[in-house]
């Protein structure tokens, strides 16, 4: 079994250095980005069809919303 730490015998060159902390936090967020997304899309065979899915069900509620009254909608009585 190697030795891993100078104080114990082995080379202090062996070890990596850590990197500094911005380039640790963008590496964490990659990482956590990617797990999201993995969990997301477990056990869905097409996830994009299910983004578009997502989106035509969110134009239909739209288009379902009564508009304002008053409203620049083009469905009212002309005043003049």
């Amino acid at each position: 079994m190697g030795m891993c730490l100078p104080c114990l015998g082995g080379s202090g060159n062996d070890l990596s250095p850590t990197p500094d902390r911005e380039t640790r936090r963008s590496q964490l967020t990659e990482t956590a980005e990617q797990r999201q997304k993995e969990t997301t899309s477990r056990g869905v065979k097409n996830p994009q069809a299910v983004e578009r899915n997502k989106k035509n069900k969110e134009m239909e509620k739209q288009e379902m919303r009564p508009s304002p009254p008053g409203g620049g909608g083009g469905g009212g009585l002309k005043v003049g």
